[in-house]
Order: C-alpha cells, then structure tokens, then sequence
C-alpha cells in the first residue's frame, strides 16, 4: 500500500496541461472594469444637439418635478438627491444620434452636421461620457456610418483631445463580422487622428435576433465580445428594433417581454466577468402632458426592475424622463445600503452576524457601494469604509 502522497509530477503535469486555459480564462475574464458606470444614456437627435442642450435638459427636467413631484410620494432625501442631481450633472451619458434619431437627411447635410456636432462637443463638454452613434455596418449604410464617424471627429478634434469618457455606438449588428471591420475601422481613426492605441472604443447595440443567435445556431454575443478585440466596452439592448424585428406587435413591444428578457439574460451571461457593462433598453411611453404621472410611474417601475436584474444603466429619450431615472435609482441603492453596508463589514471583521457571506458574495456588496456611492444615492461620509477599501474588496479576484 502507498503512502497516499502525490509526488511534485502529478501537480507540474497539472499545471501543464491547464497552462493554456489558465491564459485564455485571464485574458478573456478580467472581470469589473474600474471607473464609473453611467445609470442612463441620453439620445439626442444629431440635427437638434446644440452648446446647451446638457442645461436646457436639466432645467425642463427640474421644472416638471417641481411641478408633479409631490404625487410620487418620494422619500424627502430621494427628493432632494434628485433636485441636486437635475441641477448638477442632469445627463450622464449623452449620445449624438446619427441613425434612427437623424434619418437620412442626404450626404451633404449629414456631412454639415457631423462636422459641426464634432465642433460643438469640443467647446462645450458637460457630461462625464459622450459619443455618438453612427449609422449600422450593413451594406446599406456603412460607408455612410463610417463618413459620419470620421467627419464627427475631424470637428472634434480640431478643437481640443478626445474627451474623457468617450465612445461610440454600433447599432443593429447583423453579422459578428460587422463588428470585426469596426475595430478595424476605429484602429485606422487612431492612426489618421494621432490618437493612442485603444483610445477609440465602443458600445454594441443588441437589437436583431442575429446578435443574440448566429446563423449557425450558436450564441452569438460571447462572438460579437471577442471580435471587438478589446474594443468593447458595453451591450446596449434596443427594445424596439428587437421586438419587431421577432413579429411582435407594437402594442406588446417592452423591456418587460419574454423575448426581451431571453435577450438580456444571454447578454448577461455572455459579458459576466468580461469587464463588458450591460444596459437595457428604453421606453418609448413619454411623461408629457396628462400621461406624466401613468408614465412617471411605469418609469419609476421599469428602471427599478431593471436594477433589480443586475442592469444598472438604461437609455432615456426625453427630459421628462431624467427625474424617474434618478428617483428610481436612488430608492434602489438606499433600501439596499443598510444591509450591504453591515454584511460587508461583517465579511471584513470576519463576525459572521446572521449572515455568512462568500468571498464573491462580499465582492457583490462592494460594487453595490462603489455603485450608490458612483450615481449619488450615497454620501462616502455614510460608510465605514473608505473608497480605497471598497475598490479593494470590488476588484478582488474571488
């Protein structure tokens, strides 16, 4: 009978054989990107973005709930976060919008207005992320998409560096090619713009059956991930253009449908540990005139639902809308600071009060922090950790 001890070979033939793995699971997962998420993205029509569209935005969004606010019965401190925030910083992410939002005005004015979209983002700002969004790589507007890319950050440029936070969008993949001669088109903009490695990144719009499953019957998002070369950094699902695009009637097109929730969850597991964000989608019933409070409440509703699976950002489309999306946000990250707070210190004094928490379960509750604390749901001033500690505990490999 053995002595029952492996010898030195049994664990190098291991590590051998798992080496190549090993590299591909690292290079593929290196889990949450650091920095800040937006909670929303913001389309404007290309043809109506102008030096203060941010402000004019923000000061419609703080009169219409001053006006209706009181029948949302919002906690006083929602409340006020939202006042502060519709004054502040009333758009996180704004995207000019060169496809379904400008149509197809002709080539000479989409020119113009590329060239001076380009020109007013660089004397203006504003936002902590901006980009626009061009027209798909399918064969009827590609070279069109890329013209417009190309004109945009000419004006740009021109001007000023690529702002912080920038990106752009790729909507309505058809092919996972498509996405492969974006990267290819994007590198070659970095070289004939002087701008770094890796400077230009963007953004995939999930909203044709074709980006979920290929022609060949596999998923195709993880495809779409990995032919971005890095390039990636988020999947935007487009409840509209997805819903048709399946036969369902318009009357039952919504980010709540089966359908949309099949999508979203493919997203999910496909970008899981990719460092690639989800966002989900929009609604297109707008808070104007007699139907601000049905729609204010749906609002409240759907972004709270969206939250609650994982989908921390989503797309608004009107003014009106930017109050429900940050109410909705911040009741969602301060019912659950609490707790968060508690387990994860009771993780970090290793107490074990009530609750035993894993190590991925601790890094969960971090980012849950670092989110609140991110969107202005929480003052640092609230927590018994400080930033530091938190990033610590939410980029730690579990």
């Amino acid at each position: 009978m053995g002595n029952g001890r492996l010898t030195e070979d049994v664990y190098t033939a291991a590590d051998a054989r798992l080496a190549e793995a090993d590299a591909r699971v690292a290079a593929k997962y290196p889990g949450e990107p650091p920095g800040r998420q937006p909670v929303h993205t913001v389309y404007v029509p290309a043809s109506q973005y102008k030096t203060r569209l941010v402000a004019d935005w923000g000061k419609r969004a703080l009169r219409v709930f001053g006006e209706h606010a009181d029948h949302l019965d919002l906690d006083a401190d929602i409340a006020d976060r939202v006042r502060a925030k519709l004054l502040t910083e009333p758009i996180e992410d704004l995207r000019i919008d060169f496809e379904d939002g400008l149509g197809r005005p002709g080539d000479d004015e989409e020119d113009a207005i590329a060239l001076a979209a380009g020109r007013t983002l660089a004397v203006t700002g504003g936002t902590p992320f901006v980009g626009i969004r061009f027209k798909s790589f399918e064969q009827a507007t590609r070279r069109r998409g890329i013209r417009t890319l190309d004109l945009f950050l000419a004006g740009l440029l021109e001007s000023g560096p690529l702002p912080d936070g920038f990106v752009v969008t790729l909507p309505k993949v058809t092919a996972v090619e498509q996405v492969e001669v974006a990267a290819d088109v994007l590198e070659r903009l970095e070289s004939a713009y002087g701008l770094p490695d890796g400077a230009l990144r963007f953004e995939v719009q999930i909203e044709t059956a074709q980006s979920i499953v290929d022609t060949d019957g596999t998923v195709a998002v993880p495809r779409i991930i990995e032919a971005a070369r890095g390039r990636c950094s988020g999947l935007h699902y487009g409840t509209y253009d997805y819903s048709a695009g399946l036969g369902i009637s318009a009357e039952y097109q919504s980010m709540e449908h089966p359908a949309a929730d099949f999508a979203k969850q493919l997203m999910q597991v496909s970008a899981a540990g990719t460092g690639v964000r989800l966002s989900d989608g929009s609604t297109n019933k707008l808070p104007v005139g007699d139907a601000i409070l049905p729609a204010w409440r749906e609002h409240l509703r759907l972004v709270r639902r969206s939250l609650e699976r994982g989908f921390y950002q989503g797309w608004d489309l009107h003014p009106h809308q930017l109050p429900t999306r940050f109410a909705a946000t911040y009741a969602f990250f301060r019912e659950g600071f609490p707790a968060a707070l508690g387990r994860l210190r009771d993780y970090a004094d290793q107490t074990g009060r009530g609750v035993l928490d894993e190590p991925a379960t601790a890094q969960a509750l971090a980012n849950f922090l670092v989110r609140g604390l991110d969107c202005g749901a929480v003052d640092v001033g609230e927590l018994s950790f400080s930033r530091a500690e938190l990033d610590g505990y939410a980029r730690r490999t579990v």
